[in-house]
């Protein structure tokens, strides 16, 4: 087996746990080898720290697969691997027949992704070493989750950095196109064939479900009281608060005021969601916080994306749960209706940003923050004084710091005063290795909006 020694004066990030060895820490590459193949990794006087899989025309020349030098990387590793990796999701998340099984280097297998969607599994092979292990990696999952199919989902352009080509395919069995999935008790339609990524975003999940206790409480902000009615169910009393002598109370069994939802007309109030927020979403996607708004009690969510597809599909899934009426789906590109939406003098109780990454590289780091900057500087305008803005950020360059800082500049600019409620980061079927800052891709934070002035 082919051997990488590492500097001298290297910082010491494997020992710390770092599953990559970077081009620049390679001293000298001893023996021969073939790109992807396995080796050796030991440090500048020979002793054998870790064995991972070689590929020199990536940056990140090694990705560390075990620790321990007597280790086989064969079928049972495998299969121990994604076993464990099971075991950790079945202990932490609510339904782990719908989530990631395996997140690359935080489950200690690099290069490789598995997204569990009931029966059926949707797998990346993003580097030449797990490309190489491929087959192992098919009998692993078969032995430990017995899957009705297997797509591969190999169309990232991370692929091609690997020297490797992209591509789709059924690796296994019967892999139905689309598939219903169950997540926060909603229902989903996934498109693991043309769908993004693998099909579904699991990362959000606890993020999705946080936003439950901002979804009521807003009826007296309406202007709607809960108050005594009479046996035809006209209030009791009128606007001036005079009790009404032509009307006969409404008594319950044990003799007390019957109370409704009453509005500043006077009127009682039909709708059952009275007490529930208005909602703008940006960047719906397949309508996830939609769901959880309208599952958690919100009266009128906007739904928006720029694309008409996923909106098709943030339909589908708002009709299959049964929210139909409480959505209004706009396509528009979110930069534009947001700065539309605030020269109108429109405004909502809380605002949802979850935009795509802005900045998928280092070099897009200076236009993806004006881009941070601007939608959420709309957002904090559009948000009703109490309310709440709900924002994120996928991009890994932006770091969390910047990320906050981003949003206070926006709320100066927008003359508002923000106080943080919720501060979090991808789901735990998304765990992070400490002290692997590139694990550390997802910022979601929700704010409290009050006005300045």
């Amino acid at each position: 087996m082919a051997q990488v020694i590492l500097t001298r004066n290297r910082r010491k990030r494997l020992e710390a746990g770092h599953p990559w060895v970077f081009q620049s820490e390679v001293q000298e590459i001893r023996g021969s080898f073939e790109p992807g193949a396995i080796v050796d990794v030991a440090n500048h006087q020979g002793h054998v720290l870790a064995k991972g899989y070689i590929n020199p025309q990536s940056q990140i020349i090694v990705r560390i697969l075990t620790y321990d030098p007597n280790e086989a990387i064969d079928l049972a590793f495998f299969v121990r691997r994604i076993r464990a990796a099971a075991e950790f999701r079945t202990r932490f998340v609510d339904d782990p027949r719908y989530c990631r099984l395996v997140y690359g280097e935080a489950d200690f297998l690099p290069g490789l992704i598995v997204d569990r969607y009931g029966d059926v599994l949707v797998v990346q092979l993003l580097s030449l070493g797990m490309e190489r292990q491929r087959e192992n990696i098919k009998q692993a999952l078969l032995e430990v989750l017995q899957p009705r199919g297997i797509y591969l989902r190999n169309d990232v352009p991370v692929r091609e950095l690997e020297g490797l080509e992209q591509g789709k395919e059924v690796m296994y069995g019967e892999c139905p196109r689309e598939i219903i999935i169950e997540e926060n008790g909603l229902k989903y339609v996934v498109d693991i064939v043309e769908g993004q990524k693998t099909g579904f975003f699991y990362d959000q999940r606890e993020n999705r479900a946080a936003i439950a206790p901002l979804m009521t409480g807003w009826g007296a902000k309406h202007g709607i009281t809960l108050q005594p009615v009479g046996v035809d169910g006209e209030p009791l009393y009128d606007r001036k608060g005079n009790r009404r002598p032509d009307v006969q109370p409404l008594l319950d069994e044990e003799g007390n005021l019957v109370k409704k939802p009453v509005d500043r007309r006077g009127k009682v109030v039909k709708n059952p969601f009275w007490d529930g927020a208005e909602v703008l979403e940006c960047f719906t996607h397949t309508g996830s916080f939609t769901l959880n708004a309208c599952k958690h009690g919100a009266k009128k969510v906007t739904a928006l994306d720029i694309s008409e597809h996923a909106i098709e599909t943030a339909k589908r899934n708002v009709t299959m749960n049964g929210f139909l009426h409480r959505v209004q789906f706009v396509v528009a590109n979110a930069f534009d209706y947001l700065r539309e939406s605030v020269e109108a003098g429109r405004s909502w109780d809380v605002v949802i940003l979850d935009p795509p990454a802005f900045a998928k590289s280092r070099r897009a780091l200076e236009g993806a923050l004006r881009g941070y900057k601007d939608i959420n500087l709309h957002g904090l305008k559009l948000v009703r004084s109490g309310g709440f803005l709900v924002t994120a950020s996928c991009s890994h360059h932006m770091s969390a710091s910047l990320f906050l800082e981003t949003i206070q500049d926006a709320a100066f600019d927008a003359r508002k005063i923000i106080r943080l409620v919720e501060w979090r980061g991808a789901g735990k079927d998304h765990p992070q290795i400490s002290g692997v800052d590139e694990g550390h891709y997802l910022k979601f934070a929700i704010f409290e909006v009050r006005e300045r002035t």
